[in-house]
This record gives C-alpha cells, structure tokens and sequence, in this order.
C-alpha cells in the first residue's frame, strides 16, 4: 500500500520561499512517477510538477517554470517541491501523488492528504 504524507506548507510573505516534503512509503519513489498538485479554494486541482522514477526526468506547469524545483531523495523516500519568489496567487493545498505517467494527471493512483500554503501580499 502506499502512502503519502506532507508537510513543509505554510503561511509565507510574497516573495518568499516554502520548501515541501512528501514522505513516502518504501519503493514508492522507485516506482512510480512522483507529482506535485495544487487546489486553490473554489477551483480545480492543477499540475505543478512531476519527477519520473527512472531517470529523475522533471516536468512543470509553465506557471512554475523558474521558481518551483521538484526533487527528490531515494534514501530518505521523500520528494521535495522547492518554492521560490512565491506569489499570492500560489496560494493553494499542495498534494503530493504517486502515479505510472508523469504528465498525466488521470494516472495518478495515490494522493497524500494535502498541505496548506498561503502567501500573503
């Protein structure tokens, strides 16, 4: 079973930077492609970033290209989303998630429960 927690979110003042960790369950890294969404309140859950299993490729939603940095650590089972100049539009819960494709938000299969992250103007 795999599983997905968290943590890192948080209230930042714009311009500022939040680092998030998701902790996975053991293999998970090495299986699956891993990804990072966020849901504003009110709106639909969005692609941020993406880290493939097999070779570390990376993928991100244009609106994050330059600021955020997905990465990840295979002996601690932790992916990481480094958050940099953050604006309050990023305002949003943070998921992590464990899937077979990278891109493509309907294969993945395992979601953690979510981070909040506010920054403020």
């Amino acid at each position: 079973q795999v599983q997905l927690v968290e943590s890192g979110g948080g209230l930042v003042q714009a311009g500022g930077s939040l680092r998030l960790s998701c902790a996975a369950s053991r293999r998970t890294l090495s299986t699956y492609a891993m990804g990072w969404f966020r849901q504003p309140t009110g709106k639909e859950r969005d692609f941020v970033a993406a880290i493939i299993s097999r070779d570390g490729r990376t993928y991100y939603a244009d609106f994050v290209k330059g600021r955020f940095t997905i990465s990840r650590d295979n002996a601690k089972n932790t992916v990481y989303l480094q958050m940099n100049s953050l604006t309050p539009e990023d305002t949003a819960i943070y998921y992590c998630a464990a899937g077979t494709i990278a891109t493509m938000t309907s294969s993945y299969q395992y979601w953690g429960q979510g981070t909040q992250v506010t920054v403020s103007s």
